[in-house]
């Protein structure tokens, strides 16, 4: 796109494809958040074994798009990825509803109902590995000023970028929102066919209208193949190369030359001054690729390990959150009862709600007090969001020991609801909608621009597998934590069934605590990390 747009506001292909963004959200939600319900009821799986599936699941998601994306960025446009991995994430969500369905060609028995369920799940997985990383890439593609350099000065192209990313994350948000409160009500009243073919039609339609918004698109593909071999051979040269690159104390070119470059070049432009002029002649070009893609990825993996318990505390509300409030009050008036799952849409509806007020209001009164044009940078975006992420495990932990408490005092069977509103637990999601607002956009921005721009689809994919290795630490937390505590004794385990008995609050203060860690680790490295990008 050429020139012509209002300062700060998006075009008209960014618009359509935030809109897109948002149905993929709804479809997935639809199925995510209220997955472990289905597990749990249906499956009939243990709350711990429903936990880790959910957790498992979530973490192939979002560490897929690791292996898929350089794929898409080397071999394939973002245009053609899109169309491809959707058509799969639609297959997935199809063969799901044909399971609740019980359509004549799947099976009902125990060992094949266990297939089947896998099966769908990670056909989703495998759809959503190329299409969301591809699809934001290629959003951020229809930005004005997309030629320029991710390190360059212009002002004007950083707000442009930022506007996108916080917009970006709203429309996704509002799809979350709407996939959140009304699926989970369709598959607890309604049942679970009804519930899963809903999400499999709203993602049928986002393709159409994907395929028919082609005329307004921009395509940009200048990105080169990447010829990758001798992967081995090359790791501890990479490694080499990135120790040097932070012993220098850039990811940018030199300060004397940024005002000459035109373009990061994947293989032609080195990402740091000692590291040019090493090697000549053709097998410069053969072996530079996944070397350069390991200079680019190294420096980021701190940044990235560090976000990894604010990816454990954001599978809480769709796991043990969800079962929490499964055991408490949940009826409003006579005839109507909330889904535990739909509390989750405290997180979107709070994101929706104040994600304005983060421009209008947050934004300008910062700006006077950092005298930075874009109020904080990226970093401290992130940091303030781990930071409610830890009063938020808090507060839920609090909560948790008045609900025991409570149960203990009373004396309930777990059939029955405890005399605790479930609106207990919405401290607890509010806050962890409003950390997203921080954390997640910051996340989006800072991995799409710490890479050269043929490389944005990797940046992507680099945000999402965060999630998915949270996930996986997740489970595993899981697994140990119930190891130890079951080694003590039955009553002891943070995880049991029955909900009376449970200790989720000592489990939340485990992650309160490590979160904590986690966020003065990332504080200290603030302070000596430099942004090859100007914030």
């Amino acid at each position: 796109m050429a020139g012509g747009q209002s300062r700060g506001y998006l075009n008209k292909p960014c618009i359509l494809l935030i809109v897109i963004a948002g149905m993929e959200r709804f479809s997935f939600k639809g199925v995510a958040s209220n997955l472990v319900t289905y597990l749990t009821d249906v499956a009939k799986m243990s709350n711990s074994a429903a936990a880790k599936m959910v957790n498992n699941w979530c973490g192939i998601t979002s560490m897929l798009p690791l292996l898929v994306a350089p794929l898409a960025d080397t071999y394939l446009d973002r245009y053609t990825t899109v169309l491809a991995s959707s058509s799969l994430y639609f297959a997935g969500l199809l063969a799901l509803t044909s399971l609740a369905l019980q359509w004549p060609w799947t099976s009902v028995d125990k060992s094949g109902f266990s297939s089947s369920l896998s099966w769908s799940l990670h056909l989703i997985s495998l759809g959503q590995a190329g299409y969301n990383p591809s699809l934001q890439a290629f959003a951020a593609d229809q930005l004005d000023d997309e030629e320029e350099l991710p390190c360059t000065k212009n002002d004007q192209s950083s707000k442009k970028k930022s506007t996108f990313f916080h917009w970006w994350y709203f429309g996704i948000c509002c799809g979350s929102l709407l996939g959140v409160s009304i699926m989970s009500y369709i598959q607890d009243t309604l049942g679970w066919g009804l519930g899963f073919a809903i999400p499999a039609i709203a993602m049928i339609v986002s393709i159409v209208v994907f395929r028919f918004g082609n005329r307004f698109y921009t395509h940009n593909n200048d990105g080169e193949i990447i010829h990758i071999k001798s992967l081995g051979g090359h790791i501890v040269k990479a490694i080499r190369a990135a120790t040097s690159r932070l012993t220098c104390g850039e990811i940018a070119v030199p300060e004397s030359n940024k005002s000459k470059v035109v373009e990061i070049e994947l293989e032609d432009a080195p990402l740091c001054q000692q590291d040019s002029g090493s090697t000549e002649g053709g097998d410069k070009k053969t072996e530079n690729g996944i070397v350069e893609i390991l200079k680019v990825v190294l420096p980021l993996l701190p940044v990235w390990t560090m976000l990894l318990m604010f990816a454990v505390i954001f599978q809480q509300p769709a796991t043990f959150f969800t079962k929490q409030g499964m055991t408490m009050t949940r009826n409003i008036g006579s005839n109507f009862r909330i889904p535990p799952a739909a509390l989750q849409s405290s997180i979107t509806i709070s994101i929706i709600l104040l994600m304005p007020l983060y421009d209008t209001f947050f934004i300008p009164f910062i700006r006077v007090l950092t005298r930075n044009e874009k109020g904080i940078t990226v970093m401290q975006r992130m940091g303030i969001g781990m930071f409610l992420s830890v009063i938020a495990m808090i507060i839920a932990a609090l909560t948790e020991r008045k609900r025991l408490d409570i149960a203990r005092n009373i004396g309930t069977s777990t059939s029955e609801a405890l005399p605790m509103s479930i609106f207990w637990l919405l401290p607890q999601y509010i806050l962890l909608g409003i950390s997203d607002i921080f954390t997640v956009v910051g996340m989006q921005e800072f991995f799409y621009s710490e890479v050269p721009i043929n490389m944005r689809t990797l940046g992507i994919a680099l945000y999402t597998s965060v999630f998915g290795c949270g996930s996986f630490f997740s489970s595993f937390l899981i697994t140990v934590i119930e190891h130890v505590t079951n080694s003590i004794g039955e009553k002891q385990n943070w995880f049991a069934d029955d909900m009376t008995k449970a200790r989720l609050d000592n489990y939340y203060w485990f992650l309160a605590l490590s979160s904590a860690a986690s966020f003065l680790m990332f504080m200290v490295f603030c302070r000596f990390y430099r942004s090859r990008t100007v914030n």
